[in-house]
């Protein structure tokens, strides 16, 4: 009940009539009990809840206007199905395009590019080409936006053929290529399975054919897309759509191609070609943005190399550049791969050097150190008892996978049964299970 009140203070229960309605109510407490009573208010109900990214609710919003006999127009549908975009809800995209086109509406290409979109998102290249298909037969005529969507909804599943195919039919259209393409390229080749001997050449490559790229056929649904507030980095699901926003030239929007090159050698872990890269960036005069920083950081560590990461770490720091969470959490984590003695004391003490710097621990944060340093099976388990302490001093409950992770931990080392650090654990466990409906073993069982 309070859930929706909290969306839109202009309406009188947001929740209060989500779900089925029973009707046999007075016309008194049905008004009290309704939260839209026509489409404007219903778009507007649509709007709150994917700026607060509850996009679950969508379908039970478009069952509500069912029952209240309220016919969805166009931007309705809009709303939806870009809501479903941004919640990665597939299923939900195809079942509102069906319903929009049982009441006469014909999808335009904005919604098209959104629902391809939504395949890259789910890595499902086939449902993304059969929506390319159906806009042939429906007469929707793509825009240069629709080619980058199916681009990088072809490249996240690593189909480096169909990918080629489609830059050869857009340079045949006589579009060029942009930055977004060139992202797309690289990511097919990181993805394909299995992996090329030459993936980081070609990836190379392909950084330093982007230089001379051209623009790319203006979309004309651009500012659509930006009054519903989705970025082109979300849209073709590019590594830093979730940092597009920040502050501190977190994302520097023109060093696109080097984002990917740098993510995707990062996930391939190898050094070699992440210190070319670098070169490559110094020699084109441009300094690397935090978000490199942080590829940087992630690729010297998951491969071993503590000593290069913390160089760059304190270069950084040394800069007088502010404090950025990010950097400290890829550094703790990375830290902790092999739960090295001298990684184990590095990110001991850039916790406790964050946490004086009065850098707070947020959720995702927590729950992936929690999860990472409960796997240290020797020592004392100083550091994920901090990261548990520092969690519960800010009243963040840690999901599921880390209390179970942390559980486990502590009843590998002698511990009293009645220790109430353990109590407090297994409470929270118990609970978690009984919300989420979890078996025991799902998680790992309770010992």
């Amino acid at each position: 009940m309070k859930l929706l009140r909290s969306i839109s203070a202009n309406h009188r229960s947001l929740l209060g009539g989500f779900g089925r309605r029973n009707f046999a109510v007075s016309a008194d407490d049905y008004a009290k009990r309704n939260y839209a009573n026509n489409v404007s208010e219903y778009n507007t109900v649509i709007g709150s809840i994917t700026s607060q990214r509850r996009n679950w609710l969508l379908r039970d919003v478009y069952d509500d206007m069912m029952l209240d006999g309220v016919k969805p127009e166009r931007d309705t549908f809009r709303g939806l199905i870009a809501g479903s975009m941004k919640g990665v809800r597939l299923q939900d995209c195809f079942f509102f395009r069906d319903q929009m086109k049982s009441m006469g509406y014909i999808p335009d290409v904005v919604l098209y590019n959104f629902m391809i979109a939504t395949c890259g998102k789910c890595k499902n290249s086939v449902e993304a080409t059969r929506l390319f298909e159906e806009m042939k037969r429906l007469e929707v005529k793509p825009t240069g936006q629709t080619f980058i969507c199916l681009i990088n909804a072809c490249a996240a599943a690593g189909r480096v053929d169909q990918v080629q195919a489609i830059v050869r039919d857009m340079t045949a259209a006589g579009l060029g290529l942009n930055k977004y393409c060139y992202a797309g390229l690289i990511s097919a080749h990181k993805n394909k399975r299995p992996l090329a001997e030459d993936t980081s050449a070609k990836i190379l490559e392909l950084v330093e054919n982007s230089k001379g790229w051209s623009s790319v056929e203006q979309p004309r649904d651009s500012a659509e897309n930006v009054m519903m507030g989705i970025p082109e980095e979300e849209l073709y699901n590019i590594p830093t759509a979730n940092y597009i926003t920040r502050r501190f030239g977190f994302v520097q929007r023109f060093l696109t191609v080097y984002h990917a090159a740098f993510h995707a050698c990062a996930d391939l872990k190898d050094v070699q070609a992440v210190d070319t890269l670098q070169e490559m960036l110094k020699k084109d005069n441009k300094t690397p943005d935090i978000f490199i920083l942080i590829q940087i950081l992630r690729c010297y560590l998951n491969s071993g190399d503590i000593d290069r990461g913390l160089k760059v770490f304190e270069d950084y720091m040394s800069s007088g550049s502010p404090p950025i969470p990010e950097l400290y959490s890829t550094l703790i984590e990375g830290a902790m791969v092999g739960h090295t003695p001298k990684g184990m004391e590095v990110a001991l003490e850039k916790l406790t050097e964050m946490t004086n710097r009065g850098v707070n621990l947020v959720p995702v944060t927590g729950n992936a150190l929690l999860l990472a340093a409960s796997g240290e099976k020797t020592g004392g388990y100083t550091l994920a008892n901090m990261i548990w302490d520092l969690m519960q001093a800010r009243n963040i409950t840690p999901s599921l996978p880390a209390v179970q992770a942390y559980y486990n931990g502590l009843k590998d080392r002698e511990i009293p049964e009645d220790d109430p650090r353990l109590l407090l654990v297994s409470r929270t466990l118990d609970n978690l299970r009984a919300r989420f409906g979890r078996n025991p073993g799902q998680f790992g069982d309770r010992r």
